[in-house]
């Protein structure tokens, strides 16, 4: 039986780390775990190498002993809004936001996906939609902006409450909880970090 501590190794460099503090790793890298149960997907680049929250939400999910693996992916190209989104032209400095196709790989081989992507009430969306139509996940959704399954149901968004018509489905992961009130750039209170951690182990239970 073992006592004390449970080690875990974590590989969160793929890449020399950008700025300040040139080994933390930045965009385009990702921590990995042992089992591939929950991922943490950030926006990009930050002065942090993980974009708080995230990096809360992360050792949270750690410390409450939760009894599954969690990993951490910054995107690479995780500022701005889709180019298929409304409005592009109000992104970020003109960033496109996306996907690589090892990152697809990478989030599909987690059994749930914590998605967590800024302020903006129309670009969280856009982002969760374009991440969902391409990773058949269950996802968790952690924003600012106050959102609800209706906003994702009109853009084609599969939710757990709420479903867009058949004919106008645009995803394949479906979002199964949400969590608003969550500041990007500092760190979560101690309550919504209780309730992204919950509706995390509700989701892993019905899987």
């Amino acid at each position: 039986m073992p006592i004390g501590r449970v080690t875990q190794v974590v590989d969160c460099r793929e890449s020399m780390g950008m700025g300040k503090g040139g080994g933390l790793a930045q965009r385009g890298t990702i921590s990995e775990c042992r089992y591939p149960d929950v991922i943490v997907v950030g926006m990009s680049p930050g002065r942090r190498h993980v974009t708080k929250p995230v990096c809360d939400i992360t050792s949270g999910l750690r410390r409450e002993g939760v009894e599954f693996s969690v990993s951490t992916l910054v995107l690479n190209a995780g500022s701005g809004v889709p180019p298929d989104a409304p409005n592009v032209a109000g992104s970020a400095l003109g960033a496109y936001f996306g996907l690589t196709g090892k990152e697809i790989e990478q989030i599909e081989q987690h059994k749930v996906a914590i998605l967590h992507h800024g302020n903006v009430r129309s670009h969280v969306v856009a982002k969760v939609r374009f991440i969902l139509a391409q990773c058949d996940v269950a996802a968790v959704v952690v924003s600012q902006a106050p959102i609800d399954y209706e906003d994702l149901a009109k853009e084609g968004v599969k939710t757990a409450y709420v479903m867009p018509p058949p004919e106008k489905v645009k995803t394949k992961g479906t979002v199964m909880a949400i969590v608003s009130g969550v500041t990007r750039g500092q760190t979560p209170p101690r309550d919504k970090l209780a309730e992204v951690i919950s509706a995390v182990m509700n989701v892993m239970k019905s899987k």
